[in-house]
């Protein structure tokens, strides 16, 4: 076979590439996988998720957030956080992530070309290298998995280097007296939370009345009352009108408060990695935000160009990244392997507490009207909780008030993101109250809060039943 004709080609090194680039290899396809970075990894590994989930240990770590409530002891935090201090590990868990990938592709033998990326044709391919001549590489079938980056409203002074989005932030030189995160979505409160916990005066402005809106609302309301207890203050249903930058930055808000601040990080979305593949020239969508649109079989208008990931928008998470990298090359060749993607995608905010859920909420059942209870445990009636100072965390399950079968899982506190499974294995197995109240679970464990959550649940399915027998 020629060296240049591939089975196919992927575009971009993060989840959704390697994995999907694996997936076929993995069925005796021959795979080459095109990044334009130095390094691997797309923004997964380098700017985004592993960076920030390891920077938020680091400070709390350096901060001793975890030890402040354990009795008697004192933390002395007279010693100043350099930034090399919070930095360091970082670089040491990207370090380690781009050695697996390597790895990883190297065992799939997929060939891996350096260089950016175009369409010449729909079926041709053109890597430019930096500083070397280009390359043509053909191939039956593609898949796009070439990430995002975050959106710069213009009205920012990104040249100003105290204003940061959700890249550059990694590249801060000296932790800041104070910052305020514009946007309360998933990453303004990660790293609102994560500079709060190293005594940086933070403040969020977010436009919407909620925070995080898109988790269950009362996981929203103890999440923000959480980090207002650690001081950081909210403007709500505000945003940023003008900015001046003199020694201070100065943000007018739309209320007509005005914050002066050390730092401001830009949290406003993001938008799809496309504008140099020439995507329109051969008929593939995108929307303004440069997202690609896709079928439920991550197909665009060209039947034999796939994609995947961040590029094709929400829920934009590496877990979710991985699995459809992997189905849409199933698709793309009809492999026996063929499964569908989950239906069940958990979602972690790694915010401090982290706060965690899958399935429904309560606000989408009660739209869709579908009769439900809500067990609830709290971390402080938990001995584990107790042990290990969390005890303003809680698990909230819902349950089908008829068939008692599990619907959402909904967690606020330390290891949220962990814990969040033994709920989501249930649900993929279409388990109801039942499995929680006769699991036994070691002891002392946060695990145990699903029994006793579900023990709670138990009460009101009584009291439903009985509400019902009594109308009319």
């Amino acid at each position: 076979m020629n060296d240049s004709k591939f089975d196919l080609i992927v575009l971009g090194s993060g989840p959704a590439g390697e994995k999907g680039a694996a997936g076929a290899a993995y069925f005796g396809k021959k795979v080459a996988l095109i990044e334009k970075e130095n390094v691997l990894g797309g923004a997964a590994a380098n700017t985004g998720t592993l960076p920030s989930k390891t920077l938020r240990e680091s400070a709390l770590y350096l901060s001793g957030f975890k030890q402040r409530k354990l009795f008697g002891f004192q933390l002395d935090l007279s010693k100043t956080i350099r930034v090399s201090d919070f930095m360091a590990h970082e670089r040491f868990v990207k370090d380690q992530e781009r050695h697996r990938i390597r790895e990883n592709l190297k065992k799939h033998n997929v060939t891996v070309f350096r260089g950016s990326a175009s369409f010449k044709n729909a079926n041709t391919i053109i890597v430019a290298p930096d500083r070397c001549p280009v390359i043509s590489l053909t191939a039956d079938r593609f898949l796009i998995a070439t990430g995002s980056y975050p959106f710069r409203p213009k009205n920012f002074p990104f040249h100003d280097p105290r204003i940061f989005d959700s890249d550059t932030i990694l590249s801060i030189d000296v932790i800041p007296e104070s910052m305020v995160a514009v946007g309360g979505g998933v990453i303004g409160c990660e790293y609102a939370c994560m500079f709060a916990a190293l005594g940086v005066k933070v403040s969020v402005i977010e436009k919407r009345e909620m925070i995080v809106d898109s988790m269950d609302n009362e996981i929203s309301s103890a999440l923000k009352t959480r980090m207002e207890a650690a001081g950081i203050q909210f403007f709500m249903g505000d945003s940023v009108q003008q900015i001046e930058c003199g020694d201070l930055v100065s943000l007018q808000l739309e209320s007509g408060i005005t914050i002066k601040t050390h730092s401001v990080l830009v949290s406003s979305g993001r938008c799809g990695q496309v504008d140099s593949l020439g995507l329109q020239a051969i008929g593939v969508e995108t929307n303004s935000r440069g997202q690609i649109l896709v079928n439920d079989s991550f197909q665009t208008k060209q039947p034999h160009i796939y994609a995947a990931g961040d590029v094709i928008g929400n829920p934009s998470l590496a877990s979710t990244a991985m699995a459809q990298g992997r189905i849409a090359v199933y698709n793309a060749f009809n492999l026996k392997r063929t499964a569908d993607i989950p239906t069940l995608l958990p979602s972690g905010l790694y915010t401090i507490p982290e706060c965690s859920s899958v399935g429904s909420t309560e606000e989408q059942l009660e739209q869709e009207k579908i009769p439900y209870v809500a067990g609830k445990a709290c971390f402080a009636n938990n001995a584990r909780g107790q042990i290990i100072g969390d005890t303003d965390g809680f698990l909230k399950l819902l349950f089908h008030s008829e068939t008692r079968k599990l619907l959402g899982i909904h967690i606020m506190g330390e290891g949220a993101t962990e814990i969040v499974h033994i709920g989501l294995t249930a649900m993929m197995l279409n388990a109801g109250v039942d499995v929680f109240i006769n699991t036994c679970y070691n002891y002392p464990t946060l695990s145990e809060v699903y029994k006793y959550a579900s023990f709670d649940a138990l009460t009101k399915f009584d009291k439903h039943n009985a509400s019902l027998q009594i109308q009319p």
